[in-house]
């Protein structure tokens, strides 16, 4: 128990730093709103779903949190969100580094998860989008906007309102992250290793669900499976498509709409699920 809460609690302090630059962006961009930051953010949104991408592919599990805060504050898209959320890797690249003979496999996986990334913002935001309610498009809107702001936040500075926001979410991540652990050390991660095994073809249907467990134990487990040749390439690419580290949980906690979450949910598996198919019946 004390292993589980401590795993959970690192991995939290591990995101302190990127929400609380979010924090500090959402602040900055609430209390100015200068039109030469509406056009900026509002030109930049079309393409974000690039600099989202190229970011995710970056081995720290922050960034994936930091664009949640964004997309549930109004400031990116829903493209540049999941280009974020399908490009993050989080814990399997630096364990794949760790084992040199990977390596070809390791730059295949972040190869073509920054296609799938670039892919699927790109289109979400150009074409997509346009089809679904404002509410849940994302993109900047003119206002931050952080639901859990108050009136006298007006009067703080805006180090200290960023920080607030920063070490609510983050008791917010760490309970999560600690419940989540505590229920897989009761299922037991061989038993679960055990069904994967008997999915067949549709295992990366089942490693897509997996990747959606909150916090970075999804993806430790996913590495790990496919390094002991449980899980095949394809599953293991489809599973860390849908793994976002804690950006669903902050997602959770900063989304104002459930039909909002329930979208990104649904795209991130339905994604990641097509994507190891498509892998597996191509043979990789």
């Amino acid at each position: 128990m004390l292993d589980i809460l401590l795993d959970a609690g690192l991995d939290s302090v591990k995101m302190l730093p990127f929400l609380y630059l979010a924090y500090l962006l959402i602040e900055w961009i609430e209390r100015t709103r200068g039109s030469r930051i509406e056009a900026l953010l509002a030109e930049g949104s079309r393409w974000g779903a690039a600099v989202g991408a190229l970011l995710g592919t970056i081995p720290q599990c922050g960034f994936s949190a930091m664009a949640a805060s964004l997309y549930g504050s109004g400031v990116i898209t829903l493209g540049t969100l999941m280009a974020v959320f399908i490009a993050t890797s989080d814990e399997a690249i630096p364990m794949l580094l760790a084992v040199p003979e990977r390596w070809p496999e390791l730059a295949m996986l972040i190869l073509i998860k920054l296609c799938i990334a670039l892919a699927v913002g790109l289109l979400l935001d150009l074409v997509v989008t346009r089809l679904l309610p404002a509410p849940l498009r994302g993109g900047f809107t003119g206002k931050a906007a952080v639901d859990c702001h108050e009136e006298h936040e007006e009067e703080q500075g805006i180090w200290i309102a960023a920080l607030t926001h920063t070490l609510q979410i983050f008791v917010y991540i760490f309970l999560f992250s600690a419940g989540i652990g505590i229920l897989i050390a009761l299922v037991g991660e061989e038993q679960f290793a055990g069904f994967l095994q008997q999915t067949g073809p549709f295992q990366p249907v089942i490693a897509s669900l997996v990747g959606l467990i909150p916090g970075c134990f999804s993806s430790v487990l996913l590495t790990e499976l496919y390094l002991s040749g449980t899980l095949r390439f394809s599953s293991a690419l489809a599973g860390l498509c849908s793994a976002t580290g804690v950006g669903l949980v902050t997602l959770l906690r900063t989304s104002r709409s459930l039909r909002q979450t329930l979208l990104v949910l649904l795209l991130l598996w339905g994604i990641g699920a097509a994507s190891g198919l498509l892998l597996g019946t191509l043979g990789i």
